[in-house]
């Protein structure tokens, strides 16, 4: 069979240089004709045609190949990477040559959109985040996607839906809204083309246009990036749940306004458009792992995925003012997540209850310093819940749920130190452990744990797969515990002791709210103009807590950074070497206190006594008490 090599100008000296190394038979190397094909190009029949051209030439051989009954292999430029993968071509030179050309007995379809070929996708209204590198190069990359990144969101105000009348061959129409149509005929090697791969097919006689409706500019902006490049990695192909398809053999497109049509990467007008898809067109010899992706079946009937697409009156007029910053929850996830929320905000015994048992046990578990009774208590306490129920009243400036959880905050934090204070009472015990001494130097890292904990309370809330790891959230931040300690310190009259564990609790609270009311705003469970004054006056008070916590952080660090100064205290004094080690720095007001190990290889004499308490104090910065335990080197 006669084989007739066809390139262009940018394709010359590639076919030239391959012909020129493989030296196939029967191969005759010839310049794309500048006069349409159907007029100077006539190869005789059963010609098998090679291609290495632009994706302009390319298309239009492959459109000619289709009419005249030719077969047709491509053979792809360097530049072409992404073309090549999509055909499923060898990489060694000689396998790909073979490869394309070998006429191939099987056919593919081919789409058309507005009777242009379509070699990768269409693209009809704002796609911008989603638009991959073209055919002809991979040079476009993160630097390009970031760039147009930033030109949608420079442009966010003109980001909206727009009303779409889809009629497919079954003389049905569909409306609905979206921000954009995406239509293609296989798997083009594109985050597109794999999130549909399993619905994609170039021999099942049908296309397949994908809406995207995007309820939110996060979601636009955030969500679905990450979510497709997480897709991309795991080899997923599930679609966002804002996504919806139609597969059909032919798809009219209109929109009451002109949108732009764009055919890889070619604008060929405005809507209305016609897509169709011509099945079995032509024959096209690709590598055996282009058919072996080709798995939906022939279709016999169109189908229909927009579950979570507009097409009601009401929410296509919504979005197509504008896409808010972040998505309103809908009227399920409202009315199920309030309805918990009052429920688990109320006054019951069973709250007084669990309460009480917990107080016990994490009273009990820091008298005998168990981290394990202490850990039983976190999991049995129920304040978390009148927490998340008075973040979600914050939010939504609710009086109901503001008071029923504050109610059940007052009387949880009552009953728990008075619990406390009357466990200390009975109970001989009045040495201070590491457990309740670690609740009482609070610091602006545990704002950040019941910041982090106040988002992830709130998320698995409103997610019943995950409401299990409210556990995790009650573990990560102690509640009812720093409230023992307070109670504590009340039953030995420790007013210091009190405040400090006090303070931890109210971080803790401030935090949580703050952040579980943030979060709830993220999901849409509020208009800003309603959450705004509620997150304003609780961030406030974040604030200002933040300010003694910093504070507290700083000291801690200044602490550290001492007790790491003498344990490096490294000298030598009247022939004698002298190191500490163990270095405890208790700073007690203005009469810090060391405690530690001296390593030495004698008994200290005065001087050498006094010019290590020298030394500490130096480092100390001011005079301090020191606490040496001596212990020799032999």
């Amino acid at each position: 069979m006669p084989i007739l090599y066809l390139y262009d100008a940018i394709g010359r000296e590639y076919a030239q240089r391959l012909v020129e190394k493989i030296n196939p038979d029967d191969v005759e190397l010839l310049p794309f004709p500048e006069a349409p094909l159907s007029e100077s190009f006539a190869p005789e029949e059963g010609t098998h045609l090679l291609v290495s051209a632009s994706i302009a030439t390319i298309k239009q051989v492959l459109h000619f190949a289709s009419t005249q009954h030719h077969t047709v292999g491509i053979l792809p430029l360097p530049e072409q990477g992404r073309l090549a993968r999509v055909l499923a071509l060898p990489k060694d030179p000689d396998e790909r040559f073979t490869a394309a050309a070998t006429p191939s007995e099987k056919a593919v379809d081919l789409l058309y959109g507005n009777d242009v070929l379509v070699l990768g996708d269409v693209r009809i209204g704002e796609n911008a985040l989603l638009k991959d590198y073209e055919f002809d190069s991979n040079a476009t990359g993160w630097w390009s996607r970031g760039r147009d990144l930033f030109r949608s969101w420079h442009d966010k105000a003109r980001l909206r839906h727009h009303r779409f009348a889809l009629s497919t061959d079954k003389e049905e129409t569909i409306a609905l809204s979206a921000t954009g149509l995406i239509a293609l005929n296989h798997d083009n090697d594109s985050l597109i083309g794999r999130a549909l791969r399993s619905e994609l097919s170039a021999t099942d006689g049908q296309l397949a246009l994908l809406a995207l409706a995007p309820t939110s500019l996060f979601e636009f902006f955030v969500s679905y990036p990450i979510r497709l490049m997480w897709r991309r990695w795991r080899q997923e192909s599930a679609l966002p749940a804002t996504w919806g398809y139609l597969k059909s053999s032919r798809i009219t497109v209109a929109s009451p306004e002109a949108l732009d049509v764009v055919v890889d990467d070619a604008p060929i007008g405005s809507t209305p458009v016609t897509l169709r898809v011509e099945p079995s067109a032509l024959r096209l010899s690709v590598g055996e792992g282009f058919w072996m992706t080709q798995t939906a079946p022939k279709a016999t009937r169109n189908t229909l995925r927009l579950s979570g697409v507009p097409r009601d009156e009401e929410r296509m007029k919504y979005f197509e003012q504008g896409l808010p910053l972040f998505a309103h929850a809908s009227q399920e996830e409202y009315a199920t997540l309030f309805g918990a929320l009052r429920d688990e905000t109320q006054l019951s015994w069973t709250f007084a209850i669990l309460l009480i048992l917990s107080t016990v046990l994490a009273t009990l578990g820091l008298f005998i310093n168990s981290a394990s009774v202490i850990i039983g208590a976190m999991l049995l306490a129920p304040l978390m819940q009148p927490i998340v129920g008075l973040s979600m009243g914050v939010l939504r400036r609710d009086t109901g749920l503001l008071f029923s959880g504050a109610r059940s905050i007052a009387v949880g934090v009552g009953l728990v130190l008075a619990s406390a204070m009357t466990i200390a009472w009975l109970t001989p015990m009045h040495e201070l452990g590491s457990e309740m001494a670690a609740r009482l130097s609070p610091t602006i890292l545990d704002m950040l744990v019941a910041i982090a904990s106040g988002v992830a309370a709130a998320y698995a809330k409103n997610n019943p797969k995950i409401s299990g790891s409210l556990v995790g959230v009650a573990i990560a931040v102690a509640l009812v515990p720093p409230l023992s300690v307070a109670g504590i310190g009340l039953g030995w009259g420790d007013m210091s002791m009190f405040a400090n564990a006090m303070l931890l609790f109210v971080t803790n609270l401030v935090g949580i709210v703050f952040a579980a009311a943030l979060t709830f705003f993220v999901q849409g469970f509020s208009p800003i103009r309603i959450a705004r004054r509620g997150i304003a006056i609780w961030a406030g008070v974040a604030i200002l807590i933040a300010i003694p916590l910093y504070h507290a952080f700083t000291r801690m660090e200044a602490r550290t950074q001492i007790r790491q100064a003498l344990s490096q205290l490294r000298f030598e004094y009247n022939g004698q070497s002298i190191a500490l080690g163990r270095v405890e720095y208790l700073p007690r007001g203005g009469h810090p206190q060391v405690r530690c190990e001296v390593i030495v290889d004698r008994t200290l004499g005065p001087r050498e006594r006094a010019y290590l308490r020298e030394m500490i104090d130096t480092v100390v910065g001011q005079p301090a008490e020191t606490i040496v335990t001596l212990r020799y080197r032999l």
